[in-house]
């Protein structure tokens, strides 16, 4: 069972910026999909930011109310996801959760539309006041 370790969320101000990081138990290099979703209170999970390591160019997919705010991306060398959010908006405040497939896998489809992942960290709140 892969261990995932969430970390940096916090309270920013509207405009703010935070880093998130992501501590998997093993390497991450492999895995079919990694991602940041976020939930909040009554409403469904949903994919803020995903890597596809099918994605021979690196590409990333990320939901439309954070493209050109957030970005998604890992350091294989310490098994660390991580998402940058700048100009953070009141609307970002959500509990966000790290997701992974395990090692040595692949995934033909789109990360950002799958709900269901066997890895999932217990994560971290982020809370932006106007």
């Amino acid at each position: 069972q892969v261990q995932l370790v969430e970390s940096g969320g916090g309270s920013v101000q509207a405009g703010g910026s935070l880093r998130l990081s992501c501590l998997a138990s093993g390497d991450i290099i492999y895995r079919a999909c990694m991602g940041w979703f976020r939930q909040t209170p009554g409403k469904e999970r949903e994919a803020v930011a995903t890597i596809n390591r099918l994605n021979r160019d690196g590409s990333t997919t990320y939901a439309d109310s954070v493209k050109g705010r957030f970005t998604i991306s890992k350091d294989n060398a310490k098994n660390t996801l991580y998402l940058q959010m700048n100009d953070l908006k009141p609307e970002d405040t959500a509990m966000y959760y790290c997701a992974a497939d395990p090692p040595n896998t692949v995934y033909g489809g789109s990360c950002s539309d799958r709900k269901e992942y066997p890895n999932w960290g217990q994560g971290t709140q982020v809370t932006v006041s106007s």
